[in-house]
């Protein structure tokens, strides 16, 4: 019998001891390692909008790392709701995710996915591969999400970013251009994958790139013309940290089709 009191110590105890609730009566170690987890989750807040793939992959390293029970609130982009007090008390920049454990603050979703595996490295799955030409090639493709994701938004917001009187045909070609050859650097990048972009197992570089790519698919981009990138999608959307976390503003119906000519 295991019991978890003052510091999460452990040890084998004699039932009769024990007088419910000061201390939690558990039968085996797997439900004690579920309670101190979801006692740690509790001091977590995560504010997240649907769909943004870095609050998503937040949402996923939380998962993976078995931190449940944390606090949350989805909030709405379409309303300004990320330029509100409760989020700018956290993030001042009033964008999102928007997340804190304990007193400790992570705007940056990297920032916070390298946080949870470094700060819960011996909870849920190692994200963080052993060998080191795998850690290299994971923080590689890690960074390299960064223009993927911004050259995705450039497409997709151009009209929302640029005031009417300012905008281009020739500029909004030219970033589709900048997506596509992006896009043919990540079919390379996963050509010969496995099931996963480092090695044998998921880490940091999937929880981080997948919602980038399903995003990316999610607003029309061609399955047929990147198979490489679908068949990663494929492979992974059914993951149970990410078919729990699935946004739920992109189950019932399709997304923009503005990708569709990438």
């Amino acid at each position: 019998m295991w019991w978890v009191g003052a510091g999460y110590k452990t040890r084998n105890v004699d039932p009769s001891a024990l007088t419910p609730p000061s201390f939690l009566l558990l039968n085996s170690r797997p439900q004690l390692l579920l309670v101190i987890s979801v006692t740690m989750a509790k001091d977590m807040t995560l504010l997240w909008a649907s769909g943004s793939p870095p609050c998503w992959g937040v949402q996923i390293a939380l998962e993976e790392k078995n931190l449940q029970g944390y606090n949350q609130k989805l909030l709405s982009v379409a309303k300004g709701e990320q330029k509100s007090k409760e989020v700018l008390e956290i993030n001042p920049r009033g964008q999102l995710p928007a997340f804190k454990h304990g007193k400790i603050i992570l705007n940056e979703s990297y920032a916070a996915c390298l946080y949870l595996e470094n700060q819960f490295k011996s909870q849920g799955t190692q994200l963080i591969p052993e060998g080191a030409a795998e850690v290299g090639l994971m923080y590689q493709l890690i960074f390299e999400a960064q223009p993927l994701a911004q050259k995705i938004g450039e497409v997709l917001y151009y009209n929302w970013k640029v005031p009417e009187g300012e905008r281009h045909d020739s500029a909004v070609q030219r970033n589709k251009e900048a997506l596509k050859e992006e896009m043919k650097i990540w079919e390379g990048h996963l050509q010969g994958c496995g099931d996963f972009l480092v090695g044998k197992s998921f880490s940091l570089a999937d929880v981080i790139i997948f919602p980038v790519f399903a995003y990316f698919i999610r607003n029309g981009g061609s399955e047929e013309r990147y198979p490489n990138v679908a068949a990663y999608y494929k492979k992974l959307r059914d993951r149970p940290s990410i078919k729990k976390t699935w946004p739920p503003t992109w189950i019932d119906g399709p997304g923009m089709g503005t990708l569709k000519d990438i």
